[in-house]
């Protein structure tokens, strides 16, 4: 053990058959400080963290040592990714909290306190809902209340502003200056370095499961400055010739949608989408961006008013959706481990999305797939691993592509460049950009994301308490 270190991972290697996932990584996490783990999408940061939390991969042989203070070892609470994969999903959130608020000694008004901590409003009916009614960035934040409860003296934070909107991802960044400044140790994970360079005392950068630089964040991070506003083009003059708008592709008049227990989620949400336009959605966590893209798609039946593409009413259920239909309109879910099974390759079940929706023999789906996935930045012997075996920004590739291999007429993202290191986040929104110009593709793009937005979008609505209000057009369009 090395000075008053709350946990040190010394020397620690990862092999899962010929594969080394993380060589020769050491860090100390320290009462009251953070230690950052940054690189790119892939780079060992999750199975490094993992292995501190004693749960490498299965199969999988270790070298090196992972000690916790104490006899008996501090004990270390895990706010991961993907949040979804730790909540019950057959449980409200209440029932959870207050069973282990109970185990650790506490109470109702303990799971308040909690909830209230990890940035959470409207408190009671949160505490009545199920994890699949809460928005990615509301489960987040449950699983780190989950965390404040059992009185956790390390936390490792994968990604924990994830999905968080710019004002909820600020608070979350000062309650955990908070915790670190009553002694917890903060082990951080994360691409935004902003982030990192705000919080973090000590940053550990990862390529391919190494460590190549170690030190404090002004020494070892090279955070880009916020890019200028783009600058908007004069009209021509004179004008040429209009070009023909567009046709609609998706229009929607008065969706009001509700949870299971009857609160209202959306409130006479109407709006229109052209092919070849990128529409983003934006709004803070929690304000039903997400439940608006599942209407869509037919994933939450639960709502009244109508949506119709290509002029024609859409059956409110995935289940009443034919194959064109359920091939036209698709979802790429911003959790992107929970839209996989566990056990098969990752190709297979990208490749079996275009037998299933657009018939193609199996051999011609499978080279389509790897043509597409290695197009996203997934090589094949990456693809053909199964969901465990990746990260979770390439889980998120992954999860493009199999929307993208069925060639939808309108795609709904939902925060798809979380989990993304930056230069991954260009090449896909590049990528988009390009299918958006050229195919006609319609996009609904549900972002945090200022950048991502500005570099995509041709025009911006906001999500208040369900309500949506339009913004100024983010480029010119038609």
């Amino acid at each position: 053990m090395t000075g008053d270190a709350l946990a040190t991972v010394d020397g620690l290697r990862v092999r899962v058959g010929t594969r080394v996932l993380v060589d020769g990584v050491s860090l100390r996490v320290l009462p009251g400080r953070v230690t950052a783990l940054v690189g790119p999408s892939g780079s060992g940061k999750t199975t490094t963290a993992l292995a501190l939390l004693g749960a490498c991969p299965e199969g999988a042989r270790v070298s090196g040592t992972v000690t916790l203070a104490g006899a008996a070892g501090v004990p270390v609470a895990h706010v991961p990714q993907h949040p979804g994969a730790v909540l019950n999903p057959a449980r409200r959130v209440g029932g959870l909290l207050r069973d282990l608020a109970r185990v650790h000694g506490g109470g109702p008004a303990a799971v308040r306190r909690a909830l209230r901590d990890a940035e959470l409003s409207e408190v009671e009916g949160l505490l009545r809902r199920f994890p699949h009614q809460l928005s990615g960035g509301q489960q987040q934040r449950v699983v780190l209340a989950q965390a404040l409860l059992t009185g956790a003296r390390v936390i490792v934070a994968d990604e924990p502003t994830t999905g968080q909107d710019p004002d909820t991802t600020r608070r979350l960044a000062a309650l955990l200056g908070r915790l670190t400044a009553r002694g917890t140790g903060l082990l951080l994970l994360s691409h935004d370095l902003a982030l990192v360079g705000e919080l973090a005392d000590e940053v550990v950068v990862l390529a391919d499961g190494r460590p190549v630089r170690t030190g404090p964040p002004s020494e070892v991070l090279r955070v880009p400055a916020p890019a200028p506003p783009r600058a908007r083009p004069a009209p021509p003059s004179p004008p040429p010739p209009a070009s023909p708008v567009p046709p609609v592709r998706l229009d929607v008049t008065g969706l009001t949608a509700r949870h299971p227990g009857g609160a209202v989620v959306l409130r006479e949400v109407g709006l229109t989408l052209r092919a070849g336009e990128c529409l983003a959605l934006v709004g803070r966590s929690g304000s039903g961006k997400t439940t608006l893209g599942r209407c869509l798609a037919g994933l939450h039946p639960r709502h009244e008013g109508t949506v119709r593409l290509d002029g024609a009413p859409l059956p409110r259920s995935v289940r009443r959706r034919g194959r064109r239909l359920l091939a036209a309109v698709q979802y790429v879910f911003q959790d992107a481990r929970a839209a996989f099974a566990d056990h098969r390759p990752v190709l297979d079940q990208v490749a079996r999305a275009a037998v299933r929706l657009r018939g193609l023999a199996p051999a011609e789906a499978a080279e389509e797939a790897a043509e597409l996935l290695a197009g996203l930045g997934l090589e094949p012997a990456k693809a053909a691993r199964p969901p465990g075996g990746l990260s979770g920004g390439e889980l998120q590739r992954a999860s493009l592509a199999r929307a993208l291999i069925v060639r939808p007429a309108v795609l709904v993202c939902d925060e798809i460049t979380s989990g993304l290191d930056a230069r991954t986040r260009a090449a896909i929104l590049a990528d988009l950009a390009e299918r958006r110009d050229r195919a006609g593709l319609a996009l609904l793009f549900v972002s945090h994301d200022p950048a991502a937005v500005d570099a995509l979008a041709d025009r911006v609505v906001t999500l208040v308490d369900g309500r949506l209000r339009p913004a100024a057009p983010a480029r010119p369009f038609g």
